[in-house]
């Protein structure tokens, strides 16, 4: 019985098919002719064989996945390696860079001081900034700070992404980042400035994913707060969550605990370094375990507070979960979160790739139940072919059956 069930799962991952599809439903529901328990040690049996074989289809040498319902992590597992080269076992404990699932935390220091009335979302940003940010194409529009948290501002690209300053080995520090760097990056007199920085349609229109939006995020934190950002997500989100070993930046975490990148090369894992990306930082560099992120967004599910520490207002929270414009039917962004308003199945999280890491957070408000998923490795021979994609949305979608059947 048992070989003929994995050999069903094995069978559906490579014809592509979901786990709540028919061939897999049926499959775990074979084992409800044995006593309950063991039930459940076969049903997680095949589960963790079918999380395995997508692993490996996925060509991940290390993943770290968790539950959540209602207020508590339900399960976590860690699969393979973080280091391969030292036989390095992952844990719910090792720390993960999660490329733009950051942004969910660099919004939220900015809507804690929204909460204190220190601005307005449909404020100008100009108010707040010691240099004029202005789509040159539109000079008299102004960018709201509501714009810049849901990529409607008009910035359009970040030249530097894959330059030389958005990937460097350790900690690197940039002379004058945040101010005045900003300026000579945005602006049409500054000296790292390009035309192509700037769309040619109008702010507030449509949406450009921009990176360095979120730099100016983490900026306008600094500005109102008088606080290095990083100190100020130390003392205002890091430590009341019990998030102690997570950071922004390589000096503030263990770099023995943290995941190295890797990339598939010729069907090899190719080693990059510990990489700092210092003007992007607040974007895509925050490093944390799945076990800390959890908590994090156990406030986001409950209204602001995990374990009766609050981090924000409730009302904050839905106005960050809610889509601030439709650039396609499926696909919305809110503020710092990636929203999907499909009927019945409204979604919000946040997705995130970058040199060596891929995660994805899910949260399904309607059973109040979240996952979350972390990854050492970009697959770029398979990225384009999206097999890698489609290991990781089936494997997304084993953790919601699986969650599915442990709250049942």
């Amino acid at each position: 019985m048992k070989k003929q069930l994995i050999s069903i799962m094995i069978i559906a991952v490579f014809l592509g098919l979901s786990v709540q599809g028919i061939v897999i439903n049926e499959a775990l529901a074979k084992t409800t002719s044995t006593t309950e328990e063991h039930h459940h040690i076969i049903s997680d049996f095949l589960f963790d064989i079918y999380i395995r074989v997508l692993m490996r289809l996925a060509h991940k040498p290390s993943i770290v996945t968790c539950i959540i319902h209602d207020d508590e992590v339900i399960w976590s597992h860690a699969y393979g390696y973080y280091d391969i080269e030292n036989q390095k076992e992952a844990t719910t404990q090792t720390l993960y860079l999660q490329a733009s699932v950051s942004k969910t935390v660099t919004a939220t220091a900015l809507m804690q001081l929204y909460e204190q009335g220190l601005f307005s979302l449909d404020d100008d940003v100009n108010d707040y900034l010691p240099f004029v940010l202005r789509n040159p194409n539109y000079p008299d529009i102004p960018i709201t700070i509501e714009m810049i948290l849901s990529h409607r501002s008009s910035l359009a690209d970040d030249n530097l992404y894959w330059t030389c300053l958005s990937y460097l080995a350790g900690d690197p520090d940039v002379q004058g980042f945040p101010y005045p760097w900003l300026e000579e990056y945005l602006t049409p007199d500054g000296s790292a400035y390009s035309s192509s920085t700037w769309s040619m349609d109008k702010p507030g229109e449509k949406y450009y994913y921009a990176n360095v939006g979120f730099s100016i995020v983490a900026y306008l934190v600094e500005l109102l707060s008088h606080q290095d950002f990083n100190e100020y997500c130390k003392e205002h989100i890091f430590q009341p969550l019990q998030m102690n070993t997570t950071g922004f930046r390589l000096r503030d975490v263990d770099i023995n605990n943290c995941a190295v990148p890797y990339e598939l090369k010729n069907d090899e894992y190719f080693r990059h370094p510990q990489y700092g990306i210092h003007v992007l930082y607040p974007a895509i560099t925050l490093r944390t375990s799945i076990e800390e992120y959890s908590h994090f967004i156990i406030a986001h599910m409950n209204g602001g507070v995990w374990n009766g520490i609050r981090i924000l207002n409730q009302s904050t929270v839905e106005l960050m979960h809610t889509a601030h414009f439709s650039p396609t039917d499926k696909y919305n962004y809110g503020l710092g979160w990636e929203v999907t308003n499909k009927p019945f199945k409204k979604t919000y999280g946040h997705s995130g790739g970058y040199v060596g890491f891929l995660n994805l957070v899910t949260i399904k408000p309607n059973d109040n139940t979240a996952v979350i998923f972390f990854s050492n490795a970009l697959d770029s021979e398979l990225h384009s072919t999206k097999t890698e994609w489609r290991a990781i949305s089936a494997i997304n979608d084993a953790l919601f059956f699986k969650a599915k059947r442990i709250t049942s």
